[in-house]
This record gives structure tokens, C-alpha cells and sequence, in this order.
């Protein structure tokens, strides 16, 4: 196993432990935007004091790469998150996960990346394992089955196919940072301040003021801190692999994710669910082999 097969598996499990704490704070009724704000004030701070410490702290060069990286992910995720107003998470959330492929997609034409039949078959087994375990729609009230997926208005769609590609964007932003010689916590610095500053100017916006509910923090904090472990080895991962291998892995954090909520949140396992399972775990291993 290489190193930046390594690191981005880390990044998947982390990921997925960060979707884990978000499913729990949305659950107590902690708004997308306050949350987002949290562990950004929690993240940034923490990550250019790291990026300091090991002497990588820089805004210059590659570094600029990315400061784009956290636009494009911050309006990824904030039109994502418009989205589900309207629009059914079991029909959005699968759509948002396929950002890996615009990565991929960016990967193989503007850096020459080869696309290979076992990276191919990994890729396509991973948009079915995604289709498996988030695809299901919330079945309907009085326990009758399901006859028919919900369906998401319009502009729903728009948007979260838009959130969708600039998440693949900004993923592929890193690696032409570190294709251009900036360090992974220099970048992942630059990515913290301007998503940063952009939460705290959504909530400003949204709320008139910068409160916050209070049991935000108790879950802001984990998540501060797992995606600081998350996309620095994300970022690693970028810097000693293809992004077309190691991108689709780290964002397979719905695995781990599913995990947790078996174990823990007590989740049913379904037919489906353990199929899902099955193939993305055949996908990663098709995608490391690759």
C-alpha cells in the first residue's frame, strides 16, 4: 500500500466520523449555517497554529490554490445545504456525494491522469455503493411501503447539481496546489480562512447577529477536530498520489458513517444497506489495487 493510499483512507475514516457529528448535531436542531460557523471558528485557528508550528504557514505561491479550494467548498456546501430545504436528502445527498467524479473527471483531462479498468470499475462500483446507501427514500407514514422515490422540485435539483461540481472543484483545487509545490497544511491553512470568514459572514447574513445556540460547541468541537485530521491527510493523500485514486476514496466517508450509525445510532441493517457495504468495500480495494 503507497503512502497516499494510506493517508486517504485515513481521510475516508475521519470524513466519515465528521458526517457522523454533523447526522448528531442536526439531530438536536443545530442549524446547518450555526454548526458550519462553529467548527470553522474551531478549525481555522487550530489549523493555521499547526501549519505554524511545523514552519509550512504561507499564503504565497501554490498556497493561493488553497484559498480557491475553500470558496468552492464553502459554496459547495452551502448551496447543498440550501437544497435540502426543498428537496429530499435521500434524492440530494446521493447527488452531492458524486463530486468525486468531477474531481476525477478534472484529474484525467487537464493533468493526464490515466484512467485505468481497474480504477474505472472501482469509480463506477463506488457511484453504486453511494446509490445503495444513500439512495433510499424515507418510507412513508404508517409504515406502507415505499411505491415510488420522492422527488425534488426543480430548483433543488439545480442547486445541488451546482453545490455538486464546485465540491469537485474545490477537491481538485488541492491537488493543483500541491502540484505546484505548496505544503498540505499550507494549503489546508488557506482553505480553513476563507471558509472561515465565509461562515461567519452567512451567519452575520442569515441571523442579523453572531449567536450561537447553546449546544452548539459540544458538537462543533469533534467536528473541529476530525476534520482537521480529515483533510490534512486529504490534502497528504493529493501530494503523493493521483487525485483520481485517492479523491474518491477519501469521500467515501459514508462507509464509516453507515458504520457508526449500525453500531452505535443503532440503525436498522437492511438488505440494501449491507449490499452497499459490500460493494464499496470492493470499490476501495479496486481503487488501491489501481
Amino acid at each position: 500500500m503507497t503512502s497516499g493510499i494510506a493517508y486517504a483512507l485515513a481521510a475516508m475514516v475521519f470524513f466519515g466520523l465528521g458526517d457522523y457529528v454533523y447526522r448528531r448535531a442536526a439531530r438536536e436542531g443545530v442549524a446547518a449555517h450555526h454548526f458550519i460557523m462553529g467548527q470553522a471558528w474551531l478549525f481555522c485557528p487550530s489549523v493555521i497554529l499547526y501549519a505554524a508550528a511545523t514552519g509550512a504557514l504561507t499564503l504565497a505561491g501554490g498556497a493561493v490554490w488553497g484559498n480557491l479550494a475553500g470558496l468552492f467548498l464553502f459554496l459547495g456546501f452551502f448551496l447543498f445545504a440550501r437544497s435540502l430545504r426543498t428537496g429530499p436528502v435521500s434524492v440530494n445527498g446521493p447527488i452531492f456525494r458524486l463530486g468525486f467524479v468531477v474531481t476525477v473527471g478534472l484529474a484525467v483531462l487537464v493533468l493526464g491522469e490515466p484512467l485505468t479498468a481497474a480504477k474505472a470499475t472501482g469509480l463506477l462500483l463506488a457511484l453504486v455503493a453511494v446509490w445503495l446507501l444513500l439512495g433510499t427514500g424515507n418510507p412513508p407514514a404508517g409504515g406502507g411501503a415505499a411505491t415510488s422515490r420522492p422527488s425534488a422540485p426543480r430548483w433543488s435539483l439545480v442547486e445541488v447539481l451546482l453545490a455538486t461540481v464546485l465540491a469537485g472543484i474545490g477537491f481538485f483545487c488541492h491537488k493543483l496546489g500541491t502540484a505546484a509545490g505548496a505544503a498540505p497544511t499550507a494549503l489546508v491553512a488557506a482553505q480553513a480562512m476563507v471558509f472561515a470568514s465565509l461562515a461567519t459572514l452567512l451567519t452575520a447574513i442569515v441571523e442579523g447577529s453572531l449567536r450561537w445556540p447553546a449546544n452548539l460547541w459540544r458538537h462543533a468541537l469533534p467536528a473541529a477536530l476530525v476534520l482537521l485530521v480529515a483533510f490534512t491527510c486529504f490534502v497528504h493523500a493529493l501530494a503523493a498520489g493521483q487525485a483520481s485514486v485517492v479523491v474518491p476514496i477519501a469521500q467515501m466517508g459514508f462507509v464509516p458513517a453507515s458504520l457508526l450509525g449500525i453500531a452505535v445510532g443503532g440503525e436498522p441493517v437492511t438488505l440494501r444497506k449491507g449490499l452497499g457495504l459490500l460493494v464499496a468495500l470492493t470499490a476501495l480495494a479496486l481503487l488501491a489495487w489501481a
